[in-house]
C-alpha cells in the first residue's frame, strides 16, 4: 500500500486494482510500505510547483482498520507493515478493537545495521522482521547514503566465507537467517540469484555469529532523507 493510498476509502480499491493487475483473487501478504501518508492522487511522488513533496495527514490506525476489512473480505491472508519504528508499531498493537495484528515488519537489516532492539521488540510481539537490503544496497544517491562503506567488502565476512567456500553475500544472508530474520535480497543477475539461495548447506558457529554482530555500525543505507520533514518520518527514533 503506497503512501498516496493511506486514506481508508482508498485502501480496498487500491488492493483490488493490484489483484486485478496480478490476475489473483488474493495475496498472501499485504503491507503498508511506509508510515508516511502523501497527498492522495495518481502521482506516486506528489510535489508542488516548487518541487516540495506534498504530504497528507497520517492516521495509521484508520488505515489499518481498512486493511483489516480487506483481510476479512478474503483479499489478503496476512497484513504487515514496512519501515515502522517501535512507536508506530505500538500505535497499531494498542489500537482499541484490534482484530489482526501485523505479522511482519519489513525494514533494512544487515551486518552493519543489525537492529537488535527492534528485532527483540518484534519477537516479543510475534512480528517477523523481513530484512530488505540484507547485502547492503545499490549506490543510487537518491535513495542511499553513498558515503557508507560497502558491506560486501568487509574483511570479516570474507574471511568467514573463505572457511566455508562461500561469498561474503552468502555469509551476510546466513547471519540474518540464523537470527530469525527473513531476508529478501534483490538481484537481476541469474547467477547471484542462485547463489543467494545456497545458504542452507552450512551454519555459522556461535563465535562467528558474535564476530558478525560486533560489525554493527548502526549504518542505515536507506535513510529516505528527502522525507525527513514528514511528521511520521520513522528514522528519528532510536528504533
Amino acid at each position: 500500500l503506497w503512501n498516496t493510498c493511506h486514506p481508508p476509502e482508498r485502501v480496498r480499491p487500491t488492493l483490488e486494482k493490484t489483484l486485478e493487475t496480478l490476475g489473483l483473487d488474493y495475496v498472501d501478504l499485504y503491507i503498508i510500505e511506509l508510515p508516511m501518508a502523501f497527498k492522495p492522487g495518481d502521482e506516486i511522488y506528489p510535489r508542488d510547483e516548487n518541487g516540495k513533496f506534498l504530504y497528507h495527514e497520517t492516521d495509521l490506525c484508520a488505515t489499518w482498520e481498512a486493511l483489516e476489512e480487506c483481510k476479512d473480505a478474503g483479499l489478503c491472508k496476512s497484513l504487515g507493515v514496512s519501515n515502522f519504528n517501535r512507536r508506530q508499531l505500538e500505535l497499531i498493537l494498542n489500537k482499541p478493537g484490534l482484530k489482526h495484528k501485523p505479522t511482519s515488519n519489513q525494514v533494512e537489516c544487515h551486518p552493519y545495521f543489525t537492529q537488535p532492539k527492534l528485532l527483540e521488540f518484534c519477537k516479543q510481539h510475534e512480528i517477523v522482521i523481513v530484512g530488505y537490503s540484507p547485502l547492503g544496497t545499490c549506490r543510487d544517491a537518491m535513495w542511499v547514503n553513498v558515503s557508507s562503506p560497502p558491506l560486501l567488502e568487509d574483511a570479516t565476512l570474507n574471511a568467514i566465507g573463505k572457511k566455508y567456500n562461500k561469498s561474503a553475500a552468502q555469509v551476510a544472508l546466513r547471519f540474518n537467517v540464523q537470527r530469525g530474520v527473513v531476508v529478501i535480497p534483490k538481484s537481476f543477475n541469474p547467477d547471484r540469484i542462485r547463489e543467494n539461495f545456497q545458504i542452507f548447506d552450512f551454519s555459522l558457529t556461535d563465535q562467528e555469529m558474535k564476530k558478525i554482530e560486533v560489525l554493527n555500525k548502526n549504518i542505515r543505507y536507506v535513510e529516505l532523507l528527502m522525507w525527513s520533514d514528514h511528521p511520521e518520518y520513522p528514522f528519528k527514533d532510536e528504533y
